[in-house]
């Protein structure tokens, strides 16, 4: 990837923005970001992750506009039309394929592919409009950047080669130029940008002036705390100042959106079940209004007065008078016109959220490593409750910090590790990854249920081949290579199917046994087969980079084909292997 122009897309769970760079040096100027919500009289680093197609399913507006204009509509028109929020946590903890539906806000589905892609096609032509109107009046067209794509590091495989799918499809990057686009990884993205950080550009809840100290031989955790995710690495300071990964990603979905859930599941419970699915349905925009609302209030440890919507106040009233809702529920009021909300109510709704992350930092501080800080990031981590919740936890263990402005951490770093993947000099692989491959079958060690037979001679099918090791060191830019062979002397084209588990591979023989999961498969022609199963198959694999590569090499025709894995097949279905190693 050269020094070209650099824009990163920080595609988040609630909130989207972009930062770029038009300086072929790195550490000449910070990253350049857009606000957005000038038409709200709001200044945001990001945009509400919100999109609306027609009924027709063409695309309308995406962000604040998306939202201010489904909030203006009412009854049938809201109903009609198709409403994505939050959208990406669809992609989360899921095995996904190009045909995956998500639903609406009217309850019916699209395609996701299609959603991912129109988002992603307007933060493109949008990030393309702003640059040129603040570069001079020069013209910038998207083959003149590369490109950054941020996701969760806990995503499956599948999800990222989705997003890289959309982003393709967008025309973010074209066919042949798929290396101009980069996919990071939110948290070390998020922790290359507070390394490159001056000490005081933290925050402490205890006011305690701490500075975050980037010596070798730091090390440190970096929560991502997003509205979906929570999205946890490990890493420590390299001589140099590039990072190593400590341990595997980890964390869950109890981000920012749960706490938002609460507070929906409370107002359920004050107004009724079948009032609240009246309201739901009948007025879908004015609840995305007040949702809103909350997920702003949210943020600081006090008391939360939300002003009772119109409808929800009229269909209230014609069931009975509006204060006697409130009076057998603990922890709320109604306080002329607003449902007033007591802080120690507002905290209980973060407690399923809170405990989640503290259980992970935990489980990694019972590791034996040498922690000395924890940073906070993201947008969530603007929320006060729960700063000094994690800073009351394990103050006493580590300093706990947060970048002044958390939410811009992820694309500003995005946009350092774009023009430098290097940074991050190594990760833990999540998995032990294997391929599939026959052996020569014996009777006294195979199973036979596993034997075949082919004109040369009798297999036991479907062994496990270890690649790499679950918890193994691999370089960013590190090739694992392994050399195979054909099992019948006139194949002309060798299968590849690779696997993964999490199980202790002690005793582990064959890819059909339990806890081993089939991620992808990978075709290679062969043609010349002159020397018959003496013909070499070289297998190149790159673990180590935020995407699995793999080139598969024909030695004998000299026929290299490099590719991704495909981890969005349709079919898992088993196929008999077809190589094996001497």
């Amino acid at each position: 990837m050269d020094n070209s122009y650099i824009i990163a897309i920080d595609f988040g769970t609630a909130y989207s923005g972009y930062a770029f760079s038009l300086t072929k040096r790195e550490a000449e100027t910070e990253p350049r970001l857009k606000y957005w919500g000038k038409k709200a009289s709001l200044r945001t680093p990001k945009t509400p992750t919100c999109i609306l197609f027609d009924e027709h399913e063409k695309f309308l507006s995406f962000g604040y506009e998306a939202q201010s204009a489904y909030i203006k509509k009412r009854g049938d028109e809201a109903r009609n039309k198709f409403f994505f929020e939050c959208f990406k946590m669809s992609l989360y903890g899921k095995k996904l394929n190009s045909d995956v539906t998500i639903e609406a806000a009217n309850g019916r589905s699209m395609k996701a592919l299609k959603v991912f892609t129109e988002a992603l096609r307007y933060l493109k032509e949008d990030a393309l409009k702003f640059i040129s109107e603040n570069a001079g009046g020069k013209q910038f067209i998207a083959s003149d950047f590369t490109w950054v794509v941020t996701v969760p590091a806990i995503w499956d495989p599948s999800a990222k080669q989705f997003m890289r799918e959309a982003a393709m499809q967008a025309g973010i990057v074209t066919a042949g130029k798929e290396d101009r686009l980069a996919i990071a990884l939110e948290p070390e993205a998020a922790s290359v940008w507070c390394k490159k950080l001056p000490a005081d550009g933290f925050e402490t809840e205890n006011n305690s002036g701490v500075t975050f100290e980037q010596a070798s031989g730091t090390q440190y955790i970096v929560v991502d705390c997003g509205g979906g995710t929570i999205d946890i690495t490990v890493h420590e300071v390299l001589e140099g100042g590039a990072l190593k990964e400590l341990h595997k990603a980890s964390g869950n979905d109890l981000g920012g959106q749960t706490v938002d859930k609460k507070f929906k599941e409370f107002l359920r419970e004050i107004f009724s079940n079948s009032l609240w699915n009246e309201y739901e349905k009948k007025h879908p925009g004015e609840l995305q209004k007040m949702m809103y609302d909350i997920s702003v209030l949210k943020e600081n440890d006090d008391d939360v007065d939300i002003s009772c919507p119109y409808n929800l106040g009229e269909m209230a009233k014609e069931k009975q008078k509006i204060q006697k809702f409130f009076e057998s529920v603990r922890g709320v009021s109604w306080n002329q016109g607003s449902i007033k909300i007591s802080k120690e109510k507002v905290r209980s709704f973060y407690a399923e959220s809170l405990n989640g992350i503290t259980k992970s930092l935990r489980e990694i501080l019972k590791k034996g490593f040498t922690i000395k800080y924890i940073l906070l990031v993201g947008g969530y981590a603007q929320s006060l409750i729960l700063r000094q919740h994690i800073t009351n936890q394990f103050s006493d263990q580590c300093k706990v910090l947060c970048p002044s402005h958390p939410q811009e951490a992820i694309m500003k770093g995005a946009v350092l590790f774009g023009r430098n993947p290097a940074l991050v000099a190594s990760r833990i692989s999540a998995f032990t990854y294997g391929v599939s491959l026959s052996l020569r079958f014996d009777a006294s060690k195979h199973r036979a249920d596993k034997r075949y037979t082919n004109k040369e001679g009798e297999w036991c099918d479907g062994i496990f081949c270890v690649l790499v090791k679950e918890n193994e060191e691999v370089g960013w830019d590190k090739t694992s290579e392994h050399s195979f062979t054909p099992v019948e002397r006139d194949q002309t084209a060798i299968t590849f199917a690779f696997y993964r588990t999490e199980r202790n591979i002690q005793g582990l023989m064959y890819v059909d046994e339990w806890g081993v999961e089939k991620i992808g498969s990978i075709i290679l022609e062969s043609p010349v087969t002159a020397r018959g199963m003496n013909r070499e198959i070289k297998l190149q694999i790159k673990f180590g980079a935020t995407e699995m590569t793999v080139t598969a090499v024909d030695v004998d025709s000299g026929s290299t084909v490099k590719t991704e894995l495909d981890f969005m097949g349709k079919s898992m279905r088993s196929i008999r292997n077809n190589v094996w190693q001497k």
